[in-house]
């Protein structure tokens, strides 16, 4: 009985961190707000006070104050610089993870805003901003009204069949993307680091969260190294939910299967099942019924359902994903009763200068467009001109670890 409570108790922790030092954020200094802050509570109140932000913005330019956007971009543009100054001083390996984070968090902010400006967004209606992960602090009708809040999150709508994942109490974070509604669920991911997220992870994470408002799970699909698994992982953080990576084996049979699907309904936890396709194709069919039986229930909002001849608790926060790498030896085709609970997404080769651009930005690197583009050319160069050895990784991992590299040996020697 004593499970619940540590999960409690856990997730206790990022929602009262977010809701007492959100009033602080935009007076105290940058630094001693970074320093102070836990690094998921730190992320989560710069992505709240950047959605408002962009809303106040959005009812400016509706009282005829075109420039609005520009001056929110130049805000946005000076602190992502103030960061990267930060990370260029001594500091310790946590607070130097803790901004290196934030910087990845705050690029994409400010891009989102060049876009909407870019695609001349007027009104927050317009797609551009929709399709994002916007995050809102319910605060409560008092509270609201006495703050005179404009953008609060509006209650779950009641036609939603994932009504128990999508109503809000006040103090609760809200996360929304396009007509999709959820509440952060405040697990504690701790100082860990954040995917760097390009136009390609947006468009994922659109598929995804509207695979989850449709109670299915999400199956992208894809060549190595265009990161399935990163970005779901990241999407679970993004939305505050546990996500568990298994790697999928021919050993796998149904009872492995139903021990793992009754753990994720009973914890709400996300699944994150990597290379689906080597599972047995007997066995993949069983566990289209298992899957099926677990989303019949979330769409019944049932507190308990029968799972495998036993009743369990159910926690509707709970998905599942499959990754699958196409054209490999040794993989089964999906059944079509398997097929029909999974969203596909296709995942191309990521923008490498893009991601490489972000990485040196927050390892302190002030030139890094120039330099991006630099090192992207270098990989690309090597990869056409050497030869075809083996042991050669000119893909995106190499990059990364390079450029983490740079970044230690520049501040080694400023």
């Amino acid at each position: 009985g004593g499970a619940p409570i540590v999960k409690s108790s856990s997730q206790q922790t990022p929602r009262d961190g977010s809701v007492s030092s959100r009033a602080n954020a935009a007076a105290a200094e940058l630094f001693k707000w970074v320093e102070k802050l836990p690094a998921q509570v730190a992320i989560l109140n710069s992505l709240i006070l950047w959605t408002q932000d962009v809303g106040r913005t959005f009812d400016q330019m509706a009282e005829g104050n075109t420039n609005a956007m520009k001056l929110l971009y130049k805000a946005q543009h000076e602190k992502v610089e103030q960061l990267t100054s930060l990370v260029q001083g001594e500091l310790t390996d946590e607070m130097r993870q803790k901004i290196i984070s934030l910087i990845t968090i705050m690029v994409h902010s400010r891009d989102v805003i060049t876009r909407l400006i870019e695609e001349k967004a007027e009104t927050a209606d317009s797609f551009v901003w929709q399709s994002q992960l916007r995050y809102y602090l319910d605060m409560g009708k008092k509270a609201a009204a006495a703050t005179g809040a404009t953008q609060q999150p509006k209650k779950a709508p009641t036609d939603n069949p994932n009504k128990a994942t999508s109503i809000s109490k006040e103090g609760d974070c809200v996360v929304k993307i396009a007509d999709a509604r959820f509440v952060y669920c405040n697990e504690y991911h701790g100082n860990s680091g954040r995917l760097v997220i390009t136009p390609l992870t947006d468009r994922c994470y659109l598929t995804l969260t509207q695979a989850l408002k449709l109670t299915m799970g999400g199956a992208p699909a894809g060549p190595a190294g265009t990161g399935k698994t990163e970005t779901t992982k990241d999407l679970g953080k993004a939305l505050g939910v546990p996500v568990y990576v298994f790697n999928c084996s021919e050993q796998m049979d149904y009872k492995t299967m139903a021990g793992i699907f009754k753990g994720l309904a009973m914890s709400g936890c996300w699944g994150c099942f990597d290379e689906f396709n080597r599972i047995a194709i007997e066995v993949l069919s069983v566990v289209s019924t298992q899957f099926g039986c677990i989303l019949d229930a979330i769409r019944d909002s049932k507190s308990r359902f029968m799972f495998e001849d036993e009743e369990i608790t159910l926690v509707p926060t709970c998905g599942c994903f499959i990754t699958m790498n196409p054209g490999y030896a040794g993989r089964t085709e999906l059944p079509e009763n398997l097929k029909v609970l999974f969203r596909p997404v296709s995942m191309i080769v990521p923008d490498i200068e893009l991601i490489s651009e972000i990485l040196l930005l927050s390892e302190g690197f002030r030139s890094a467009k120039v330099l991006a583009k630099k090192v992207v050319n270098m990989y690309r160069l090597n990869k056409e001109l050497l030869s075809q050895q083996d042991h050669y990784d000119w893909g995106l991992r190499a990059i990364k670890s390079l450029l983490v590299h740079a970044g230690s040996l520049m501040r080694a020697e400023p």
